[in-house]
């Protein structure tokens, strides 16, 4: 078990306004807070080159998915027995940040995981945060959002 935070919340800029997702280039910051380019970060399991190695990276990438509203990611990494029909994105919800609170497991070695975390967003310019811990298992070699415990 770890407990790690990422680093302070930056402004969405124009998204934060209101003007839709943010633009996210392979240069961008990563939204998920992590140290590499988004192209180097979340972009390159979003674009289906790599896959995530560990239960927390797919989480990160899972949130960057939410604010670049790639709806065809976060179904692809949804085990097939809890995954919905489709992805609807509130176009009134903008995602601020995220801080990874814990882990367990979740790593090559395992075949489960957790990673609690909340994400901080505005819903129509109102800010709030989603506290919660996602769980993980390997489908088919792959880690994979399987179920969630809302913490508040």
């Amino acid at each position: 078990m770890s407990r790690r935070t990422s680093r302070p919340r930056r402004p969405d800029g124009p998204a934060a306004a209101g003007a839709g997702p943010r633009q996210t280039t392979p240069a961008s910051p990563c939204p998920c807070d992590g140290p590499a380019a988004y192209g180097d970060c979340c972009g390159r399991f979003h674009a289906g080159t790599a896959a995530a190695p560990t239960c927390e990276a797919l989480m990160r990438s899972r949130y960057a998915a939410f604010v670049v509203r790639d709806a065809a990611y976060l179904l692809r990494t949804w085990h097939p027995e809890t995954r919905p029909p489709s992805v609807e994105f509130d176009p009134a919800m903008r995602w601020t940040g995220l801080d990874i609170l814990d882990t367990t497991e979740g790593s090559a070695f395992h075949t489960t995981g957790t990673v609690t975390f909340r994400a901080h967003y505005t819903d129509g310019g109102r800010p709030d945060a989603l506290h919660e811990q996602s769980r993980f298992v390997r489908h088919e070699g792959a880690w994979v959002y399987s179920a969630a415990v809302f913490v508040d």
